[in-house]
């Protein structure tokens, strides 16, 4: 009991050591940008303005969001890879460019691994299965249904080969044992111009993207592909509740630096960003786009990375999905 006693008080004085250690760790005294690889406007892009307006104001820094959009956030990735690492350059991070990407590129660039150090988990969104109003399958069986009575003939739409939506249509499709016809946009915008106007059926689209539309009534909410339902979608079931236990796609952002960052300095941002995603006005901006969860230690984010590339490696493999040419 001593002893447990003294481990104890010794670990809350190592603590408190620590933490003004941590709080000297200088940041740069220069702008800080968060390069970003997809276009103005989309979630990525939103949820990485909240961060650096606030980081801003915390750090007494300009915090400034630079858009590389191209490959799926690789072309971002593969910069920030390749900048110093004294804390001036992040990456809004993605499931795309590190978790998706390592299983459809066998030749990339860079290393998720050993090019960047995790920072933070900013937030994780669902999918949500959206159908437009001509649709009568409206529930998960039903589309499943429909699949197995219209082999191959079911429209799937996406925001790209090998994209988050298509990789979690890659998973129902595992799931259900089902055929569909997938057929790939460059983005959501065009995709759901195409969904809403009945070009195409069904589409597993990013809840940031689909809500203004499931919103104003255009299309149709079936199902999320969270284990718990998301608070901006309460009335909406996950994939788990209408008979898929286990379903999670989920489409996720986070902040990582270079692969020499110390692990000092991300320990130090890493602090300031759990802060700020606590504020009421974040999490209540944040909520508005689906995003959840976001925050813990830096380790918490490069373990979450690694579950995600185990996984999608697996679907990857196991439907056969191949990289644009």
């Amino acid at each position: 009991m001593q002893r447990r006693t003294f481990i104890g008080a010794s670990g809350a004085a190592a603590a408190t050591l620590a933490a003004p250690m941590l709080r000297a760790q200088s940041l740069p005294s220069g702008p800080i940008r968060i390069i970003v690889g997809f276009a103005p406007g989309g979630g990525t892009d939103i949820l990485a303005r909240v961060i650096a307006q606030k980081l801003g104001i915390a750090w007494n820094v300009p915090v400034l969001v630079e858009n590389k959009a191209g490959a799926a956030g690789m072309i971002a990735a593969e910069y920030v890879a390749r900048q110093p690492s004294d804390g001036s350059t992040l990456l809004m991070a993605h499931i795309n460019s590190h978790a998706i990407a390592p299983a459809l590129t066998p030749k990339m660039t860079y290393s998720v691994e050993n090019d960047f150090v995790p920072v933070v988990l900013v937030g994780v969104t669902p999918n949500l299965l959206i159908c437009n109003e001509q649709q009568p399958a409206r529930t998960v069986k039903d589309v499943v249904a429909l699949c197995k009575q219209n082999p191959g003939k079911v429209s799937f739409g996406s925001a790209g080969t090998g994209s988050a939506q298509h990789l979690a249509l890659e998973m129902f499709k595992l799931a259900a044992k089902i055929d569909a016809i997938h057929v790939p946009y460059k983005g959501s915008g065009p995709m759901l111009t195409d969904l809403i106007g009945g070009q195409i059926q069904y589409s597993f689209d990013t809840m940031t993207a689909a809500t203004p539309h499931v919103k104003s009534g255009k299309a149709i909410a079936i199902a999320q592909t969270r284990q718990k339902r998301a608070k901006g979608h309460p009335n909406v079931p996950t994939m788990a509740e209408s008979g898929f236990a286990g379903f999670e796609a989920t489409t996720w952002y986070g902040l990582v630096g270079p692969g020499k960052l110390p692990s000092v300095l991300a320990a130090r941002m890493n602090e300031d960003i759990n802060k700020i995603l606590l504020m009421p006005d974040v999490v209540e901006k944040f909520e508005q786009y689906g995003a959840e969860d976001g925050g813990g230690s830096p380790q918490k984010f490069g373990d979450f990375i690694k579950v995600e590339a185990k996984k999608w490696a697996k679907v990857v493999k196991d439907a056969g999905v191949k990289a644009e040419s």
